[in-house]
């Protein structure tokens, strides 16, 4: 809402853990790792926050306790500062916390900051119920303004009413902190039985929390995360905004892609076209929280919808395939680490080899395409990766030379943005030459840079061999001469990718990857019923 309105905004995501980052985390306890375009790996909300300003963001947007922990100890450690100090919490702590806000407010020339403060447990965390409390810091003519917003209004079922008193003794526990809220997001479960209630409700709030009733918002749970900006506009939240920052009323200038986007119903939904996403992490889907993002973003370009299957590779490993992807016009295999579900994900390579289903490999599902393709039509039995077995006798997959003297585990991986030069005649190419946007051309070809997380890589002692085979390397990495994109030649669509081309997609933008994967997967009839000649139907510029 306020870069609608012209001002330069910046976000910063506050994590109360004592881990550096989310990247040693199991994506089964706090969700999907993001990375940024600088080789950050932060907490899966500066997607979010990615996607719905269309702009990067860096390390500077992540910061949690441990970091700062870090800091000040290596501080103390190095006599650097504090000279015999007791360090504590109050001041120091706190100081370097506001200064870490202060520097990524500076360094990118915001006129707003918005600093999220994290729930306080991960499963609040994990399943989204709701933000403790929101500040907007902003530095203009020498001066700091506050805002800050909280939330929560549960409902009592068996009363069907609506209790403010969490609500209430939020306020008084801030302000017994010293901090008076000027606006409260009152978040409820249900749109449609508690939404006049709430609105009877604005008083009392007001009443006990000392909080203009124009400032008082309720937010109920809707449909589509992407249309909560509309609905806040409706309630008038921008305006309480830009008043209490002091800036200057104006009329919000609206991307058309966010109407679109808030009228389109969630992705569980019954759908025109059946994606199966095969993956480790099924249980939790924060884990392939891009991913979800991305299909959506190609499902909008379309003006399509797409129904989801999640599979546990593992399950594939017990019965098969077939049970699981027989209906699928596409299949995602999504990242992952160690060898647990593995097989699984190399039977559904096959699955999908076999019987030409559009399939996208991400990271470990490039791989997976490699290692299957290897043993089932090289007829390298013994092909594998040195990440699940470092003796094996044909790693197809191998860490890459320069991880081979790396200890320790947190921030060491091959991370964030590297080039790809894309080779002609091939999907990757069709891919970025419809798309023409995060792509230049190089010497003929397009050259693009995508965002990266993984130790391991396509061994390229095995490329000729399987080249000569249909394996077409189809985006290579012009200074390591490493495989970043990986297809086969007589397959509609199977392709796989070492990058991550989910971080990049924007509703804005839908990266190029998914956006042709979709519509080679909507050609695709399981019945053998599909359209004739796929390159036809998707040629460049339909």
């Amino acid at each position: 809402m306020l870069k609608n309105r012209g001002l330069r905004v910046t976000i910063l995501k506050l994590d109360p853990y004592l881990n550096v980052d989310p990247g040693t985390m199991s994506p089964l306890e706090h969700g999907e790792v993001f990375v940024t375009m600088d080789g950050s790996e932060t907490d899966l909300d500066l997607g979010h926050y990615e996607r719905f300003l269309n702009q990067d963001f860096t390390i500077l947007s992540n910061v949690t306790a441990g970091q700062i922990y870090n800091e000040l100890l290596d501080k103390e450690r190095m006599g650097s500062e504090f000279l015999g100090e007791t360090v504590q919490v109050v001041p120091h702590l706190v100081s370097a916390v506001a200064r870490r806000i202060k520097k990524l407010g500076e360094s990118e020339d915001a006129d707003v900051v918005i600093v999220e403060v994290a729930a306080r447990s991960a499963t609040w965390r994990r399943r989204r119920l709701s933000r403790r409390c929101v500040g907007c810091e902003t530095w203009r003519d020498a001066k700091t303004r506050f805002q800050y917003i909280l939330t929560l209004v549960p409902l009592l079922k068996p009363t069907n009413e609506l209790k403010t008193k969490p609500t209430q003794h939020s306020v008084r526990a801030l302000r017994a902190l010293g901090i008076q809220p000027d606006a409260i997001l009152c978040r409820l479960n249900d749109p449609t039985d508690s939404e006049e209630e709430a609105e009877s409700l604005k008083d009392k709030i007001s009443l006990h929390c000392g909080v203009p009733r124009d400032a008082i918002i309720y937010l109920p749970t809707l449909g589509n995360v992407y249309a909560v900006p509309g609905w806040l506009e409706k309630q008038g939240l921008a305006e309480v905004i830009m008043d209490r920052l002091g800036f200057e009323r104006r009329d919000p200038v609206v991307p058309p892609v966010w109407k679109a986007l808030a009228d389109k119903p969630n992705l569980a939904n019954d759908g025109e076209v059946s994606i199966a996403i095969v993956g480790k992490y099924t249980s939790l889907q924060d884990s392939y929280l891009s991913v979800v993002e991305a299909l959506r973003h190609a499902e909008l370009n379309q003006g399509i919808r797409i129904d989801l299957e999640w599979t546990p590779s593992e399950l594939i490993e017990e019965n098969g395939a077939d049970r699981y992807l027989s209906k699928a016009q596409g299949i995602v295999v999504p990242g992952g680490f160690d060898k647990r579900g593995t097989e699984g994900m190399i039977q559904t390579a096959q699955y999908a080899r076999e019987r030409e289903i559009p399939y996208l490999g991400l990271c470990l599902g490039l791989q997976m395409m490699i290692i299957e393709f290897a043993r089932h039509v090289a007829g390298i039995e013994e092909a594998d990766s040195t990440e699940f077995d470092a003796a094996a006798s044909e790693p197809v997959i191998a860490l890459m030379e320069e991880q081979k003297n790396v200890t320790e585990i947190g921030g060491t991986m091959r991370l964030g943005a590297y080039s790809c030069v894309l080779t002609p005649g091939t999907r990757a190419y069709e891919a970025y030459a419809m798309a023409k946007n995060g792509s230049e051309k190089h010497n003929g070809t397009f050259k693009i840079n995508e965002r990266h997380r993984h130790r391991f890589e396509y061994n390229n002692a095995y490329r000729d061999r399987l080249e000569r085979l249909g394996l077409l390397s189809s985006g290579m990495n012009p200074e390591l001469s490493l495989v970043e994109i990986a297809e086969i030649s007589d397959h509609p669509f199977m392709l796989g990718s070492q990058f991550h081309p989910e971080f990049r997609s924007r509703p804005e933008q839908p990266h190029p990857l998914f956006d042709l994967f979709v519509r080679y997967a909507r050609q695709f009839r399981p019945d053998g019923t599909q359209h004739q000649l796929f390159a036809s139907a998707v040629s460049v510029g339909s």
